[in-house]
């Protein structure tokens, strides 16, 4: 009886409670009424480790993730659980959702930290959702479920954000609000609502602006400007991202032949969802866009994220490679931040690779990252390819990524996402900064 009792409620692995204990404890918990949070994890590429160095390897993996979890600063009367796979989940009694962020965030730091098993150091992280009683629900199930669509969102949110996630109708794509939401994302393409902004590139070492990437704002008629985050997700989880990348696409190609007719030259990089990159019929629709006319492949620069990629390689490769041959530019964004970047950026057919605004904004004080960055640089000029650096918030920073011959930089040193109608008169008033290299950096160049 007390073996068919562990297996029933424990996990052989890892010695955590199960889906079945987790979910009897969450039912008694909420019959008290008082409020708790519940989060729910999921490791990022674990699926990749375990085709790599195999699944016994991923088992004792698991098994560390289990203990780091257990001592990962929580209340004795704190739950946690393996809900299965690489699912892990923690509930929280007495938590309101502020308290669960500030958790979240700390086990995710915690996860951060590189395991070494057999000479192989991993670095593991992990997208996390959260849902808080009673604001998300007042049954065990509605929680679950709340918080593994936050989980979801959480882990597709671009890789400097934070890879934790709040529970909010925006994400639901069952809930009425997310319905209503769907149906007003519909409206805002057809009436209008949908505006393009624009931040500038600038190329270092002529302190020309050589372009501008492409960013979408949403100006509802009643809730004024809503920010990104607040319906890229939903879009993403829904599919309907698709037609927001349709719809950037097309107003790029119409402010590119705009720009054009006043003599001016620029190229416009989009960023593409995992969505996109996995829609097959992705290079057909750009083909009819080129075949209209007022655009060229070249003008354009598609920006994918490493993470992108990972969920389904081998046709993440197929798509890029059609583009490429199309003579559409590629580049890799938020680079540094992922698994297997080199891995994957000997294989993709690139034009330019972005390092990642975290390790930019932090140069001028961490010399790690500085280091990283002139490596970075070096790698890429010696595999042909461009470089750009976001994040660039000083004159000091730009003078660093000068000295290192990076090619490109964007940031708000140079000018913030603008409205696509303001974005030619600031090009009248640009001039490059003019800054000269602190000779404490002499060393690192």
């Amino acid at each position: 009886e007390q073996e068919i009792r562990r297996l029933a409620y424990w996990d052989t692995l890892t010695g955590l409670p199960n889906r079945a204990q987790f979910h009897g404890a969450l039912l008694a918990q909420l019959a008290s009424r008082k409020p708790l949070s519940v989060l729910m994890l999921d490791l990022d590429r674990f699926k990749h480790v375990n085709d790599v160095l195999g699944h016994a390897f991923g088992d004792r993996l698991l098994r560390q993730i289990a203990a780091r979890l257990r001592s990962g600063g929580l209340a004795e009367h704190d739950l946690v659980a393996r809900l299965g796979g690489d699912e892990f989940a923690v509930m929280l009694p007495g938590a309101d959702a502020d308290t669960a962020i500030d958790t979240a965030r700390r086990l995710r730091t915690l996860l951060e930290q590189p395991l070494t098993l057999d000479d192989h150091t991993i670095d593991v992280s992990a997208g996390i959702g959260i849902a808080a009683h009673p604001a998300h629900g007042s049954e065990a199930d509605t929680l679950l479920v709340r918080a593994e669509m936050a989980m979801y969102a959480a882990k597709s949110q671009p890789a400097h954000e934070t890879g934790v996630m709040l529970y909010s109708a925006a994400i639901d794509s069952s809930s009425e609000a997310s319905l209503s939401l769907l149906t007003e994302l519909r409206a805002a393409v057809a009436q209008d609502q949908l505006r393009l902004y624009l931040q500038p590139k600038i190329a270092m070492a002529t302190g020309a602006v050589v372009g501008a990437e492409a960013l979408v704002r949403w100006q509802h008629p009643l809730r004024g400007m809503i920010p990104p985050m607040q319906f890229i997700p939903f879009a993403e989880q829904t599919g309907f991202i698709r037609e927001l990348t349709g719809w950037m696409i097309e107003r790029c190609s119409m402010r590119y032949a705009e720009l054009q007719r006043r003599g001016i030259d620029l190229k416009f990089a989009i960023n593409l969802s995992t969505r996109d990159l996995l829609d097959q019929h992705l290079p057909a629709k750009m083909e009819r866009l080129f075949a209209r006319g007022g655009v060229q492949p070249q003008a354009l620069c598609l920006e994918i994220t490493e993470s992108a990629i990972m969920d389904d390689p081998e046709r993440a490769l197929q798509t890029l490679q059609r583009l490429h041959a199309m003579g559409l530019r590629l580049s890799i964004d938020d680079f540094g931040t992922g698994y297997s970047s080199l891995a994957y950026l000997k294989r993709l057919p690139l034009h330019e690779l972005k390092i990642d605004r975290s390790f930019v904004m932090g140069m001028e004080t961490d010399r790690a990252d500085l280091k990283i960055v002139r490596s970075t640089i070096d790698l890429a000029h010696n595999l042909g390819l461009t470089v750009c650096a976001e994040g660039v918030e000083n004159a000091q920073t730009w003078a660093l990524l000068k000295a290192l011959h990076c090619d490109e930089a964007q940031g708000y040193l140079m000018g913030k996402p603008m409205p696509e109608t303001d974005f030619a008169g600031w090009l009248l008033d640009w001039h490059a900064p003019q800054a000269r290299l602190r000779t404490e950096f002499a060393p690192f160049i």
